[in-house]
C-alpha cells in the first residue's frame, strides 16, 4: 500500500490558495488574504506533520514519491525529504505566514487596482509553491525547472508591488531592480541548463537510465558520480561544477554575483524582499551543499579554496557597505551578503560543524533577516522615508517597536543568546580546523557587524525626537502578530538549537560520508604528542 503523497500535497496547498484566491470577486480584497493565510498556515501544518513523522536515524530520504514524467529522457516526478530539506521547508512554511499578515492592510505597499490584494497574495503563494518543490526535488532536471519558474512571481511582485509614488524615477528605478534580478538570475540558469544537459549525456553514454537514455535521477546520479563511473576525466567534471556553482551563487548570491540584491530589495516590498532574500535565496545555498558537493566531490574539493576566498570577501565586503549607507534597507540587504557568505564558507569548509552551522545558519538568517526588515518596513511606512538621517527618538515615541528592533538588531549581529550565534560560532569552529587564516578574516565581520548594527539604532532610535517623528505610532496588534513569533523564534533556537539540528546532523554526516569526507583530526600540542608516542620523549 503506498503511502500519502505528503510531499504532493505539501506544494500543492499553496498552489490551490492562490487559484482560489484569483478566483473570488475583486471587491472580496479581505476575503483573498484570509484565504490566502489559510492556505499558507495549510501549508505549515502540513510541513509541521513531516517534522513529528521524519526519522532522523532513518533512511536519508524519506516520504519518497516517484512517477515517471518524461521517460523519453529519463526525467521522473521524484520527492523526498531529507533532514536538511525539511528544517528548510520549515523555514519557508512559517514565514510566508507571517509575510502575508505584515502586508495585511498595507496599500500603499502594493500599488493600486481592482485586484492588487488577489494577486499580490497569489504571487506569494506561487513563489512559496516552487520552493518547496525545489527543496525535496530528488530529479535534477524537475528542481530546474522550479527553481528557475519562481523568478517569474518574484520578478512581478518585485517590479509591480512596490511603493506606490507618483515619482516616475522612483517607478523606473523599481523596474530596472525586477530586471536586473531576472536577467542576473536567468543567465545564471542558463549556464546551469547547458550543465545539466552535459551531466545527462554522461549518464546516457555510461548506461545509467533505461535503454538509450539517460537520467535526471539524483540519486543515481549521486551513486555513480561517487563512484567514479560518470566516464567523465576531472576538466569536464569541473565544468560542470562550475555550471551548477554559478547559478548558485547568483542566486545566493555570492560576491562578485551580488549586485542585484541591494536594488531588489529596496525596490520591494518589505514582504516580498523577505520572501526573496530569506526564502528563495535560500534555494541557492541547498543547492550548494546538495547538488554542488554530492554530483561533484572532486570538483568541489578543487574549488573549495577560491569559493571561501569569495565567501571571506563577501562578509566583509557586505558589512563594510553596510556601514556606510544611509538608507535603512539598503544597510540590511547589505547584511545579507555578508551572512550568505558565512553560509557558503561553513558549505565549502566540508567539516561535519561548518556544514550543520551552514544549515541552521541558513534557518536562522531567515528569521532575523525577517524581523529586522519587517519592523523597519513598519517604521518606514509611518514615517515616509527611508533615509537613516531622518530618524532619531523613536524608542521615545513608539518603544515597543524600537525594542523589537534592537533584539532583531542584535540577532543580526550574533549576539550570544539569540540563534544565529550558535550557527554562526559552528561556521567559524569547522573553518577553522581546515581553514585557520579564513575563519580569522571571517570573525573580523563580527565587529563589523556590531558597529553597524548598534550605530544604526542609535542614530535611529536614541537621542531627542526629531521634527516628524513625533507623530509615528507604536506596533499595532496585527504587527505585533508578526513580530512576537519572529522574536520568540530567535531566543527559543537560540537556546535550544538541538531541536533542528537534531535532523540536520544525520544529514550532514550522510552528504560528508557519501562524498568520501571527514573532519580533520584533532593535532595535538608538540609536548603532549612526544609524551604519548614517545614515553621518553619527555627527558630529550
Amino acid at each position: 500500500m503506498n503511502e500519502y503523497p505528503w510531499l504532493t500535497t505539501l506544494w500543492l496547498a499553496p498552489v490551490v490558495g492562490a487559484a482560489l484566491v484569483l478566483a473570488l470577486p475583486a471587491a472580496r480584497r479581505t476575503l483573498a488574504r484570509a484565504v490566502a493565510l489559510g492556505f499558507s498556515v495549510l501549508a505549515l501544518g502540513i510541513g509541521i506533520g513531516l517534522a513529528v513523522r521524519f526519522d532522523p536515524g532513518g533512511a536519508q530520504y524519506q516520504f519518497v514519491e516517484s512517477h515517471q514524467w518524461i521517460p523519453a529522457f529519463g526525467a521522473g516526478y521524484t520527492l523526498g525529504l531529507d533532514g536538511i530539506a525539511l528544517v528548510l521547508v520549515l523555514l519557508t512554511a512559517a514565514l510566508v505566514p507571517v509575510l502575508i499578515l505584515a502586508g495585511w492592510h498595507d496599500e500603499r505597499e502594493v500599488g493600486s487596482g481592482k485586484r492588487v490584494a488577489h494577486t499580490y497574495v497569489a504571487l506569494i503563494l506561487l513563489v512559496e509553491a516552487m520552493v518547496l518543490i525545489s527543496f525535496v526535488a530528488l530529479d535534477i532536471l524537475l528542481f530546474y525547472v522550479f527553481f528557475e519558474a519562481m523568478l517569474i512571481p518574484m520578478y512581478f511582485l518585485i517590479g509591480g508591488f512596490g511603493p506606490r509614488t507618483g515619482d516616475a524615477l522612483l517607478r523606473r528605478q523599481r523596474s530596472r531592480a525586477a530586471v536586473k534580478f531576472l536577467l542576473y538570475n536567468l543567465f545564471g540558469g542558463l549556464i546551469m541548463l547547458a550543465a545539466v544537459i552535459g551531466l545527462y549525456v554522461l549518464t546516457a553514454r555510461e548506461g545509467l537510465g533505461d535503454g538509450s537514455a539517460g537520467t535526471f535521477d539524483f540519486r543515481a546520479v549521486v551513486t555513480a558520480a561517487n563512484a567514479g563511473q560518470l566516464g567523465a576525466g576531472p576538466a569536464v567534471l569541473n565544468a560542470l561544477f562550475l555550471g551548477f556553482m554559478f547559478a548558485f551563487a547568483v542566486k545566493a548570491p555570492l560576491w562578485p554575483l551580488h549586485t542585484w540584491l541591494p536594488d531588489a530589495a529596496v525596490a520591494a516590498t518589505p514582504s516580498s524582499a523577505v520572501l526573496m532574500m530569506a526564502v528563495v535565496d535560500k534555494v541557492g545555498t541547498f543547492g550548494m551543499l546538495r547538488y554542488c558537493l554530492l554530483l561533484f566531490p572532486g570538483a568541489s574539493d578543487t574549488y573549495a579554496p577560491l569559493v571561501i576566498t569569495l565567501a571571506v570577501i563577501g562578509i566583509v565586503y557586505g558589512a563594510l557597505l553596510a556601514i556606510g549607507q544611509t538608507d535603512v534597507m539598503r544597510l540590511i540587504a547589505y547584511t545579507s551578503i555578508s551572512h550568505f557568505g558565512f553560509i557558503i564558507l561553513g558549505v565549502f569548509a566540508m567539516t561535519s560543524q561548518g556544514q550543520t552551522g551552514a544549515t541552521l545558519y541558513m534557518v536562522n538568517h531567515g528569521i532575523s533577516t525577517a524581523a529586522l526588515f519587517l519592523v523597519a518596513g513598519f517604521l518606514v511606512s509611518r514615517r515616509g522615508t527611508r533615509l537613516i538621517a531622518e530618524y532619531g527618538g523613536v524608542q521615545k515615541v513608539a518603544p515597543v517597536l524600537a525594542g523589537t528592533f534592537f533584539i532583531a538588531g542584535l540577532a543580526t549581529l550574533s549576539l550570544p543568546g539569540l540563534a544565529p550565534f550558535v550557527s554562526e560560532f559552528l561556521v567559524l569552529i569547522g573553518t577553522f580546523t581546515r581553514y585557520r587564516f579564513a575563519a580569522v578574516i571571517a570573525a573580523s565581520a563580527l565587529v563589523l557587524a556590531a558597529l553597524y548594527v548598534l550605530w544604526l539604532y542609535q542614530r535611529m532610535m536614541t537621542g531627542p525626537v526629531k521634527k516628524g517623528n513625533e507623530r509615528i505610532w507604536d506596533l499595532a496588534p496585527r504587527e505585533l502578530a508578526v513580530v512576537i513569533p519572529l522574536i520568540a523564534a530567535l531566543l527559543f533556537l537560540g537556546i535550544y538549537p538541538k531541536v533542528l539540528t537534531d535532523f540536520i546532523d544525520p544529514a550532514v554526516s550522510q552528504t560528508l560520508t557519501t562524498i568520501g569526507r571527514s573532519d580533520p583530526a584533532p593535532s595535538a600540542p608538540p609536548a603532549e604528542a612526544g609524551s604519548a608516542n614517545h614515553p621518553g620523549g619527555a627527558h630529550k
